[in-house]
């Protein structure tokens, strides 16, 4: 491999995900404005991330999607100094966009 492989393009197979979950080092509040400790482990809890890119057989999620998912189920990777995640389409519970029409009346 040539010394410069840091800039070859990227292109995910099948049903893959390219996420980036919000760097926020595991740390959230409570509503209340509680800080709550990356440590804290109240019970399984799904994670939302944007998606960065997708495989060619992906059909319902598009790049700048965001996605909800079970953070147990993932490959971690690192693309020239960032953090990414991969996941399966079918690992995804949720998708939130702004090109989805209906839905169930929730909004983020």
């Amino acid at each position: 491999m040539a010394a410069d492989d840091s800039k070859l393009p990227i292109k995910m197979q099948s049903d893959r995900l390219l996420v980036q979950i919000p760097g926020n080092d595991g740390e959230r509040k409570s509503r209340g404005g509680i800080l709550i400790p990356a440590t804290a482990q109240l019970s399984k809890r799904l994670v939302w991330a944007e998606v960065v890119a997708v495989g060619p057989h992906v059909r319902g999620v598009e790049p700048g999607d965001s996605v909800l998912f079970n953070p147990e189920d993932r490959y971690e990777v690192e693309v020239r100094g960032e953090e990414y995640l991969i996941l399966r389409e079918r690992d995804i519970h949720a998708v939130a966009s702004e090109r989805i029409e209906g839905g169930t009346g929730l909004y983020l």
